[in-house]
């Protein structure tokens, strides 16, 4: 499987011509009834050889962790030993082979291994010990991105960070935990900017920086809305009509952005939290049995109409925005404008 950034590749090196990947481009969306730049692409897996990859580090990583904790009854060492490896790994398979998959499991392996380090080294107190790893995790992440430049990179980085403003907010003002859904709310906003930032530089979503919005957006979801539903009380069984209604209410405002910015990553990463919520509300009021499957029904049904309408619904809503907003969100190219591209190519 080829991606956009392949077909850049290619043009670069001068293999295609520019023209002709366009034409190509356009093509596939004719092909297909959608335009390339709705389709949401991101590379996560180009072959079995990416999953094989995968298992065969994962074996690697956990069982040389093992073996040399046992040999120098040493947990650090053992750790060190993880992240060194992971490190090592994506030299190869990431900067020279350029897999995805292995790219993603490699990062996470060896900002999870600098994770566990620091917190087996710094036990002496929990606030601290989790400043500490939430601090080097960022770091991590950030000397990751800056050798490898896998795009997953700056929403994990991001994750490390909300994580820090937690544990510093939680050891500066230890009685301040009704702060902390505050504080991850206003962090999945940032979030969201940040995403829209990246995707604000690919409007055309034909580069990497659409691959790190894609991972940001999906990041940003589930802070903003877990924090809603917590202090609603949806989470700890507190059902109620307004509640519901407060529910579908937000459903619809995220379904919205999805739309207008064009990220299905975005609504679907909240959708879980939607999930549990109508089907807990049903519950309550009776649906003991079917209060699952009649949410799931719901949603599915709406899902799948949003789909076969998506780029209706998207024009509709995009024409009523500011000349300010639609420059930094893909422009609407529905399949009749790229009909009319191709007979005026012909």
């Amino acid at each position: 499987m080829y991606t956009e950034e392949d077909l850049n590749l290619a043009v670069e090196k001068g293999v295609f011509s520019k023209i002709a990947v366009d034409e190509f481009r356009i093509l596939l969306s004719t092909s297909r009834q959608s335009p390339s730049v709705d389709e949401e692409n991101f590379k996560l897996i180009s072959g079995f050889n990416d999953i094989f990859v995968v298992i065969a580090c994962s074996l690697l990583l956990f069982s040389s962790a093992w073996a040399v904790n046992s040999i120098a009854e040493s947990k650090s060492i053992g750790l060190l030993v993880f992240t060194v490896l992971s490190w090592l790994l994506s030299e190869f398979f990431v900067l020279k082979r350029k897999m995805a998959l292995p790219a993603i499991a490699l990062l996470l392996m060896f900002v999870g291994g600098a994770f566990s380090l620091s917190m087996s080294f710094f036990t002496f107190e929990k606030e601290a010990s989790l400043i500490s790893a939430a601090l080097i995790s960022t770091i991590a992440a950030c000397i990751h991105w800056v050798r490898f430049k896998v795009p997953i990179t700056i929403a994990v980085g991001t994750a490390a960070v909300a994580g820090l403003a937690v544990s510093l907010l939680l050891s500066v003002f230890p009685n301040s935990k009704g702060w902390i859904f505050g504080i991850l709310f206003l962090c999945g906003v940032l979030t969201f900017f940040l995403a829209m930032y990246w995707d604000s530089t690919d409007t055309k979503r034909v580069t990497r920086s659409s691959d790190t919005a894609f991972w940001l957006h999906l990041l940003a979801a589930p802070l903003i809305i877990h924090p809603i539903f917590s202090s609603l009380g949806v989470l700890t069984g507190n059902e109620s009509l307004s509640t519901m209604a407060v529910v579908i209410i937000l459903y619809i405002l995220m379904t919205s952005i999805s739309i207008v910015i064009d990220r299905r990553a975005f609504m679907v990463s909240s959708l879980v939290y939607v999930i549990y919520a109508l089907s807990s509300i049903i519950k309550a009021y009776g649906g003991v049995g079917y209060s699952f499957a009649l949410t799931g029904v719901f949603i599915g049904a709406s899902l799948l109409l949003l789909s076969a309408y998506w780029h209706t619904v998207r024009g509709a809503l995009v024409s009523k925005l500011s000349n300010r907003v639609k420059a930094i969100v893909p422009e609407i190219k529905t399949v009749k404008y790229i009909q009319r591209l191709n007979e005026c190519d012909m």
